[in-house]
Formats: C-alpha cells, sequence, structure tokens
C-alpha cells in the first residue's frame, strides 16, 4: 500500500494525491502535523531511501536553525527522536511503498508508482504487417541496453 506523508498547506501533497486519485491508485495519507509520526514510519522512508535522512529532511528547516542544531552532528536515534517531535523538519510529500521512495512530487518520477496494468505502452508497425506493443518502461530498458552494448563495442 502506498503512504503519503503530508501536511495541508503543502500544495505539491495535493498534487500527488491529484495524481493517484487520476489513476484510481490506492493509498493511505498520514498528516505529519495531526497524526503523530511513529519510529516505523520514519525507519521505513530510510529503508526505501538513496541517502539516508539527508533524502528526507530539510537541514535548511527553521527548527534547526532556532535550536542551532546540525543533523550530522546528531545520533542516528536522536535524529530520529528529534524528527518524529518536530515533524515540520520533513521534506513534502514524502510517498512510500515497499520498496520506493519519492520526496516531493515530480510528474515524471512519481510514475514508478503506477501498476504494470496503467503504464503507457507504445504500438510499432513492423514491416511483415503485424503490431507489437510494448511498455515503455521496457522499451527504455531495451535502449539502456543497446546503448551499454555500444560503449563495450568502442
Amino acid at each position: 500500500m502506498i503512504q503519503i506523508y503530508t501536511t495541508p498547506s503543502c500544495a505539491s501533497c495535493r498534487k500527488a494525491k491529484k495524481w493517484f486519485d487520476q489513476y484510481g491508485i490506492p493509498y493511505s495519507e498520514k498528516n505529519i502535523f495531526t497524526i503523530k509520526l511513529s519510529r516505523d514510519d520514519i525507519l521505513k522512508m530510510l529503508a526505501n531511501s538513496e541517502s539516508g535522512f539527508t533524502d528526507i529532511i530539510s537541514t535548511r528547516s527553521k527548527v534547526f536553525k532556532e535550536k542551532h542544531l546540525e543533523p550530522d552532528n546528531m545520533s542516528f536515534n536522536d535524529l530520529i527522536d528529534f524528527i518524529i517531535n518536530n515533524p515540520s523538519v520533513l521534506k513534502r510529500p514524502i510517498i512510500i511503498n515497499e520498496t520506493e521512495l519519492q520526496v516531493g512530487y515530480n510528474n515524471e518520477d512519481i510514475s514508478i508508482f503506477l501498476p504494470q496494468d496503467k503504464r503507457p505502452t507504445a504500438q510499432f508497425k513492423l514491416r511483415n504487417g503485424s503490431v507489437l506493443v510494448a511498455g515503455l518502461a521496457a522499451l527504455e530498458a531495451d535502449i539502456d541496453d543497446e546503448e551499454d552494448d555500444d560503449e563495450e563495442d568502442n
């Protein structure tokens, strides 16, 4: 199940929810200002992130500045506790499922959450008159493989 961490005044959060609604993709929303984050929430975000805390927190947040804190100088557990007690330091929206994480709204990047049956396809008419239908993700992977092959040939 897709989980979206939001705040009421976040325009990007509204765009993300609208995108999921448009594609009929179910999600669960958690307003981080009204529903307290759990340690498990943050650990799931971190498990799906590429760069850990850097991906999910805004170090320019007012709270960090007011308290004269530097996240790099905080222990792992202290930083998790700080986020739980100061959820405004999180970037928004944070969208996660079992394996993916997206921070913020990007119309292209959010497509990682599209189920296979809802992904765009392309049709190609072959010389023999038959039609090939392929998912765009598969085509992009084939193109990447061909580019890798070309590089190896050089």
